[in-house]
């Protein structure tokens, strides 16, 4: 498991949040999974294209979510350079 600390703490629900642990060892087969389906679902409702899912941030932000255990809507309130950081921490473990 990784701790990465927040720059800027965010809130969810009137929850202050000032870490992730992102335990991506932990992730099975159907975590995976499940990820790829709703990657997959959401560039067919947005009609994007993503030649490789692993250089997609938005395939890798729901990685980053199954990995910290938070919904996506948390992923998605990081400040800039923490979802960045996040997310190539989740490509680095894909490509790994």
């Amino acid at each position: 498991m990784e701790k990465y600390i927040l720059s800027k703490p965010i809130s969810d629900e009137g929850e202050e949040i000032v870490e992730l642990n992102l335990d991506f060892d932990d992730l099975s087969a159907n975590d995976i999974l499940a990820a790829e389906r709703q990657f997959n679902t959401e560039m067919a409702k947005n009609k994007d294209f993503a030649p490789v899912k692993e250089f997609a941030k938005s395939y890798l932000a729901i990685i980053v979510a199954k990995a910290a255990g938070q919904p996506l809507e948390v992923i998605y309130k990081l400040k800039a350079n923490d979802f960045s950081k996040v997310t190539m921490l989740a490509q680095n473990f894909l490509l790994g």
